[in-house]
């Protein structure tokens, strides 16, 4: 008997811990503050009509996250890796396209932290994101700090859907109308779908998970259940914030409030609990911001790492907490000088929807070479199809939001 087949079950528990930690990390990074300020945005355009962007987001995140998972740890490598052996060169480009679009979300995310903690204790918002940035290196670069950002993540995740809860029990929902529009729409709006799409599922997001998952000891076509239970949970708890937050927004919308364009996330809350519920999005934005600063930070570093043999990850990992901190501080004071608009946020994630179809295009051509998966491995067929699928509608969507931009 191989060893790999011999029963480990201190082995097992640590990858299932790590399988559950890469899920919260996936799952808190596709909403963050750009997600809370896309959605509120575009309820208050769309009302019902833009659920059938939930409903798309939701299913191309099954597709694209199962399929990313999954070539990543049956090859055992990260993505960056993955595509130089693809094409020689592809992954640096790869690597440039997802931490130039983790580094803008970034602005966002310390960002929307700083302005959470404004919400709640009436401090600047750049104060408010140094303090955040602050907590984010802390968490970051301590002994153990994967299992101390899961913890974390898995802390502001209770918190977020707490207070989603809260809100919809206080409302009037119109869950009928939202169901019938989610799959029957009156208007169809491209531009809607591939910002939802590139700020939840596209850029950093869609490897965060993988990323987080494979440090966590799993590789190789033995741990392909772990994947699938992390990405689905993963999935699971996004999809149920991305309803509840979809739901609070067309709630108010429907009784007739008119969202503040400076701030729409804020006016839903406002209108639903008024300063109480205005208080509560206020920690809803920090737990946003902080977790997807933890994810965003944690996965553009990763791409630094192009790490094929144990010696050249101990270097990696050697100048690592340079790399996360100088990342984080880049973020920070970019937004302490600049600032980062609600606009902002917005056509980041329509960038970030140009990114997913280029990178699951990548992953997918390396599923069909066996120097790379294996010689014994076959990628499901019903993943390759839907895979491409997904490349062609992102890329037919993005074209599509190009002529509108500029028409």
């Amino acid at each position: 008997m191989k060893n790999s087949q011999i029963p480990n079950p201190a082995k097992d528990k640590r990858i299932r811990s790590a399988a559950l930690g890469a899920a919260f990390l996936m799952a808190m990074a596709a909403v963050g503050p750009g997600f809370l300020t896309q959605t509120a945005m575009f309820t208050g355009q769309l009302g019902a009509n833009f659920g059938f962007a939930i409903l798309i987001c939701i299913l191309v995140d099954i597709v694209v996250q199962l399929n990313i998972w999954r070539i990543i740890i049956v090859s055992g490598k990260r993505a960056q890796v993955i595509a130089n052996e693809v094409f020689p060169g592809l992954g640096y480009l790869l690597s440039f396209l997802v931490a130039m679009g983790g580094l803008f979300f970034n602005i966002g995310n310390i960002g929307g932290a700083g302005l959470g903690l404004n919400v709640l204790f009436g401090i600047s918002p750049e104060n408010g994101a140094l303090i955040a940035a602050a907590i984010a290196i802390s968490v970051l670069i301590i002994k153990n700090a994967l299992k101390a950002m899961d913890i974390t993540v898995q802390i502001l995740a209770v918190i977020k859907i707490g207070i989603l809860l809260y809100i919809l029990s206080v409302m009037t929902v119109p869950y009928g109308t939202a169901a019938v529009h989610a799959f029957d729409p009156s208007n169809v709006n491209f531009y809607s779908i591939v910002t939802i799409v590139g700020g939840t599922v596209g850029g950093y997001i869609s490897f965060s998970g993988g990323h987080r998952l494979l440090e966590g000891g799993a590789k190789g076509p033995e741990s392909i259940k772990y994947v699938n239970e992390g990405a689905l949970t993963g999935i699971g708890i996004a999809s149920v914030i991305r309803v509840m937050l979809f739901l609070a927004g067309l709630a108010v919308v429907t009784a007739g409030f008119k969202l503040d364009p400076a701030n729409p996330a804020a006016s839903i809350f406002k209108y639903a609990a008024g300063n109480f519920g205005y208080k509560f999005f206020g920690l809803l934005l920090f737990a946003s911001g902080m977790s997807s600063t933890l994810g965003s930070t944690f996965t553009s570093t990763s791409f630094l790492d192009y790490a094929v043999s144990d010696r050249t990850g101990v270097m990696f990992k050697r100048y690592r907490s340079s790399f996360i901190i100088g990342f984080i501080i880049v973020s920070t004071a970019i937004f302490y000088f600049i600032g980062s608009p609600a606009k902002v946020l917005v056509v980041v994630g329509a960038i970030n929807g140009f990114v997913l179809p280029i990178a699951l295009a990548i992953l997918l051509v390396a599923a069909r070479k066996k120097p790379i998966m294996g010689v014994s491995y076959h990628h499901p067929a019903w993943l390759t199809w839907t895979g491409w699928l997904v490349v062609a509608f992102m890329a037919y969507a993005g074209v599509r939001t190009i002529m509108m931009l500029f028409a």
